[in-house]
């Protein structure tokens, strides 16, 4: 058997490091081939290309990747037509994935997309286009399969891989511990994004409302994971210029070892909002994006859901704040924080909608989509 799988970006990575051991178990001597990130490639992935050029969000920022991303798409559908694997899984990406999984399918591939593009939030008229791309999506929330019915499109629940990869039991204080934070005294997580273009927009503001909040909480200690070696002086240039004097520390990664140690998160809307309720961390969410994205989402009308991020859509009410835009305001942020550090009824009205969404989502999500993957191949 041969699995082609094409990753778009880290989040992809993990979906597709934990699917592949769950298909070889399945399909003993499998190969694997595709657009990979490194834990893909440690699964035993044979990388046609990486991730990294696919890893790019908003209208207005993939623009300039276009005709690198035309030319890699290109290059996919000669290969995967010439070697023919079994089955093609695209992972997230849907702009890229979905073009070329239809393309594939024309020429008789199974395809299949692991992640439902949010097709329910913004542009639904996509669901034309998944219909004739894909024998089967793989759906990652409880109610995204509800939206394909009378569309023709097989749609499965496999509930979410990290709603069992962060079931560990590690502690805060053992996550402080690892990054060398006292047991004692606030600490807040501060995580601006893991692309470029979210942290120029968003390190200032952050910056800016850590700041204030330390001079309501005496004693604050602030911890930012830094995603790539890259991103790390835009952060630096911020904390200098906005927050100097801070008990600030940058670490390599460890995005969950932070949120684990933190009394409560700041962080950009995304999949680690995800991973913060996961990990049982209040939060408050901010975003900025491009004028341009912001524009066509709001002002015309594509954006279909009054929230944004994922706690919000999966908890039975929207519980955690989002700051969007010129929301996004540090004294407001700031207040915001310190009620969920300092008031224990700010805090529980989060983490009691949190505790009920994990256990929904914990269904086993690769052996999950291995089976589904498997009942395609048998029909």
């Amino acid at each position: 058997m041969h699995f082609a799988l094409i990753a778009g970006e880290a989040s992809g990575d993990l979906l597709g490091a934990a699917l592949i051991p769950a298909l070889r178990a399945r399909y003993p001597g499998a190969r694997f081939s595709g657009v990979t990130g490194p834990r893909m490639q440690a699964a035993g992935c044979e990388s046609l290309a990486s991730i990294d050029r696919l890893s790019v969000m908003g209208i207005a920022e993939v623009l300039p990747k276009l005709p690198d991303l035309f030319r890699l798409r290109a290059e996919l559908v000669e290969r995967l037509s010439a070697e023919r694997p079994d089955v093609v899984i695209g992972i997230d990406a849907p702009d890229f994935n979905l073009s070329l999984e239809r393309r594939l399918r024309e020429q008789g591939l199974k395809t299949v997309q692991m992640v439902s593009p949010t097709v329910w939030a913004w542009r639904q008229g996509r669901v034309k286009t998944i219909a004739r791309a894909v024998d089967l999506v793989l759906c990652l929330f409880p109610f995204e399969p509800k939206f394909y019915l009378g569309h023709g499109v097989k749609a499965v629940y496999i509930g979410h891989p990290l709603a069992e990869e962060l079931a560990d039991p590690l502690s805060q204080a053992d996550a402080r511990a690892r990054l060398a934070l006292p047991d004692s005294g606030p600490v807040l997580a501060v995580l601006p994004g893991s692309r470029g273009g979210e942290l120029a927009r968003l390190a200032v503001p952050f910056a800016q409302t850590a700041a204030l909040l330390a001079a309501k909480l005496p004693g604050l200690r602030i911890v930012t994971p830094i995603a790539k070696p890259s991103l790390r002086p835009v952060m630096e240039n911020a904390i200098a210029a906005h927050a100097p004097g801070l008990d600030w520390r940058l670490v390599d990664g460890q995005s969950r070892e932070a949120m684990r140690a933190a009394d409560a998160v700041l962080l950009a809307s995304g999949t680690a909002t995800l991973e913060c309720l996961l990990l049982d961390r209040p939060m408050v969410v901010a975003y900025r994006g491009s004028l341009l994205t912001y524009f066509l989402l709001s002002t015309l009308g594509m954006l279909k859901t009054k929230h944004v991020s994922l706690p919000n859509l999966l908890a039975a009410e929207a519980v955690v704040p989002e700051y969007l835009q010129d929301a996004a305001q540090p004294a407001v942020m700031a207040e915001t924080l310190r009620a969920l550090i300092q008031e224990q009824p700010a805090r529980d009205r989060q983490l009691a909608q949190f505790g009920a969404v994990r256990e929904e989502l914990r269904r086993n999500a690769a052996l999950a989509s291995a089976e589904a993957i498997a009942a395609l191949l048998d029909r």
